[in-house]
């Protein structure tokens, strides 16, 4: 298993040796460099997991390369914790209104830092995953039907199909639990935001149109069901 790299950044090459020694006594990988230009280079052409940024390096400063960074697409989730002799508030602050993740204040304790490191890596690793599933979960693909929730796109067998918002949303739901079958009472709940008893044609109506946009043949209904009785299913 790969070790996680962390990118060292102080202009102190003292601090910076510290820093060096103890973080890969502690398992990690650690590239040092003294000056932001260096930072921008490593992190660019090298793999980095986190960045260790001191915020009075001499010449471009800790904040200027922390923009830089912030200013990619590609690096705009990088986790970068400060490390700082600054002891105002406002500069902390600042920090993190600029994008840091966290912030460690001089000196500190090696043992300290290993583990802001690995609770900013958690993090991080969490929100990773809460993105990639709210990317998932924005786009439904059901054999030969695909709903986009973010573009409110929806192609079926390849040509994309215009809906309204809640021929849209009733698509969706019945699609997302394919083979479940949902009484029209809870339809209008769900859908249409309140109880509409004595008016479950509604939904009636729009499963109609739905049928008419995605079916081969609407009299014919291969995906959207009927269950007597009951209500509608996706199969």
């Amino acid at each position: 298993m790969a070790k996680t790299r962390v990118l060292a950044v102080d202009d102190e090459e003292h601090i910076l040796e510290l820093i060096k020694y103890n973080l890969e006594k502690s398992g990690f990988d650690v590239l040092a460099v003294d000056s932001g230009e260096k930072a921008l280079d490593s992190i660019q052409k090298e793999k980095v997991d986190l960045v260790l940024l001191d915020w009075m390096l001499t010449g471009m400063s800790g904040m200027d390369v922390l923009r830089e960074i912030r200013k990619e697409d590609s690096l705009k989730h990088l986790p970068v914790i400060m490390l700082t002799a600054k002891t105002d508030e406002i500069d902390k602050v600042l920090g993190l209104e600029m994008g840091a993740d966290d912030y460690i204040s001089k000196p500190f304790g090696v043992h300290e830092l290993a583990a802001r490191i690995k609770a900013v890596l958690r993090r991080t690793e969490q929100m990773t995953k809460l993105r990639t599933n709210a990317i998932e979960e924005d786009i439904l693909t059901v054999d030969d039907l695909v709903i986009n929730r973010g573009t409110h796109d929806v192609v079926v067998r390849g040509e994309t199909i215009e809906l309204p918002l809640k021929e849209f949303e009733l698509l969706y739901i019945l699609a997302k639990n394919k083979g479940r079958v949902f009484d029209r009472e809870y339809l209008l709940e769900k859908i249409w935001g309140y109880d509409y008893l004595g008016e479950t044609r509604t939904v009636d109506v729009h499963i109609r149109n739905l049928r008419i946009k995605i079916e081969e043949d609407d009299s014919k209904p291969s995906h959207i069901k009927t269950v007597r009785g009951v209500g509608y299913k996706y199969i």
